[in-house]
């Protein structure tokens, strides 16, 4: 007898067990959306086009723009592939301070409404860089500016073309920087915004030498221009990056990504790549701003250059990437510039990486959800890129059926969700508005969260299956009841 109730008592345990670890309640639906594999164009994030737009396929490497003509971009176009080249979501602009403010006071906000314009017909948002001057009298200041000041360009750094300590250099570059925040800070096709106050096309060559004064006042048109729009630095002068950072979080831009020995031999060994990004970075004390804004690269040359002119291999590529993905990097601006065929693989997987790319991994809710009552769910993800998201995409979970579809807002931050695990659960309520029946429940990360008149637009691709051709995502079946 004491053996037999010995076996029921073991019998007991194994059966207390087997609850104990059943860990998912009978009324649960558990889905593991499939990964894939795909290169994502996602908002801000990937290549950049550069002087153009896509579908484009202009000649690439124009550095900086003088006497644009809108009409290159030939705005009805219908196809947006880029020969050789990427899909993408940026289109970065530079264009010369001399064109912008062709008159003094008088302002080209045609041209850049219709570059926004075009930039939003093509699935993009235009990152931009006002430069003060590039270099010689054609890529000059203004010429009523140069009036103001006088021909003498030997100053005392080789980059300057005009004197940025004369106050009359801070006063009307600093006027055209206001007035243009004035007019687009906050605009949602408007990427970012280069803070550029010195230097050949406005890479901040002499910053450094710049004077306390002239240098919070070139960095204060810009700091209190644009509050909404992200403005990137340039990592130039610890000085002027401090001061900016006191006054905000800001992203950084590099502009001589893949420099492994472009001019070592005229400049003792010195490198990019092994001799100022890593240094610099560290002694800015920015190693992690990607955490509240973008990181921004642009190739030295061009990738083709690295393989036609500097003789690189797949290992000196892989190196540099892995390097830029330390580093956090969310874009990439190639100049639009051809990709060589061999290493399309590398710039795949690069470009996968590259910003934040977003995995649902596992999301569960009741099978059944009462009138009045709350659809909780739970869900797990995954970040599997290097970097956030910066804009604020909201998650909305919709039901929907052949004659209804209702949205639903969470409150969940993505620009919060880092590189690693992402948990997130919540619940929705459930109205009498609803009618009774069978529902499928979708997610998307949308545009914007309009009235429930309207349905949000679904903006970032996740890598996973399932998508509707909206761009949403189907998760399963829930039956709404009485």
């Amino acid at each position: 007898m004491k053996k037999l109730v010995f076996k029921i008592f073991q019998l007991a345990l194994i059966l207390h067990s087997v609850r104990v670890f059943a860990q998912t309640d009978q009324g649960t639906i558990v889905v593991r959306p499939k990964e894939i594999d795909d290169v994502l164009t996602n908002p801000g994030i990937g290549f950049t086009t550069f002087q153009m737009f896509n579908g484009d396929n202009l000649l690439p490497n124009v550095d900086v723009l003088i006497n644009p003509n809108i009409e290159d971009h030939q705005i009805k176009k219908n196809d947006l592939t880029n020969e050789g080249y990427p899909n993408t979501s940026i289109a970065y602009f530079r264009i010369l301070w001399q064109f912008i403010e062709p008159i003094e006071g008088e302002y080209r906000w045609d041209y850049i409404d219709k570059l926004l314009e075009i930039a939003h017909k093509r699935n993009q948002t235009l990152m931009l860089r006002i430069a003060p001057y590039k270099g010689n009298p054609g890529t000059d200041v203004p010429t009523w500016y140069r009036k103001h000041v006088g021909e003498n360009r030997d100053f005392a750094h080789q980059k300057w073309v005009v004197d940025p300590e004369d106050p009359q250099y801070s006063h009307y570059f600093g006027n055209m920087i206001r007035a243009l925040g004035a007019r687009y800070d906050g605009h949602p096709d408007l990427e970012s915004v280069d803070l550029s106050i010195v230097g050949w096309a406005g890479e901040g060559g002499g910053t450094e030498l710049l004077s306390d004064e002239t240098t919070i006042n070139l960095l204060d048109a810009y700091l209190e221009s644009f509050k909404q729009t992200p403005l990137t630095a340039l990592l130039h002068g610890k000085e002027a990056v401090d001061y900016i950072k006191s006054k905000r979080e800001i992203g950084w831009r590099q502009d001589c990504l893949g420099d492994l020995g472009f001019w070592a031999d005229d400049q003792n060994g010195w490198t990019h790549m092994y001799d100022y990004y890593p240094q610099t970075i560290i002694e800015y004390n920015m190693q992690d701003a990607w955490k509240k804004a973008a990181v921004t690269f642009e190739s030295c040359a061009d990738i083709i250059g690295w393989k036609n002119n500097q003789g690189y291999d797949e290992k000196d590529v892989k190196y540099i990437i892995d390097q830029s993905l330390k580093w956090h990097i969310s874009s990439f601006n190639n100049k639009s510039s051809e990709i060589p065929v061999e290493w399309r693989p590398l710039i795949d997987e690069w470009q996968k990486k590259m910003g934040y790319r977003f995995v649902l991994r596992r999301f569960s809710y009741p099978k059944e959800v009462e009138h009045n009552g709350f659809l909780k769910f739970e869900s797990w993800w995954e970040n599997s890129g290097v970097a956030p998201c910066y804009r604020k995409y909201p998650l909305v979970i919709r039901l929907v059926n052949k004659r209804n579809s209702y949205t639903f807002l969470t409150d969940a931050d993505i620009r919060d969700w880092l590189p690693g695990d992402i948990v997130y659960n919540n619940k929705i309520f459930v109205s009498k508005e609803i009618p009774s029946g069978l529902y499928q429940i979708q997610l998307a990360l949308v545009e914007i969260f309009p009235t429930h008149e309207a349905t949000p637009k679904a903006k970032i691709k996740l890598a996973n299956e399932g998508i509707t051709k909206d761009g949403w995502y189907d998760l399963g079946s829930v039956k709404v009841i009485d």
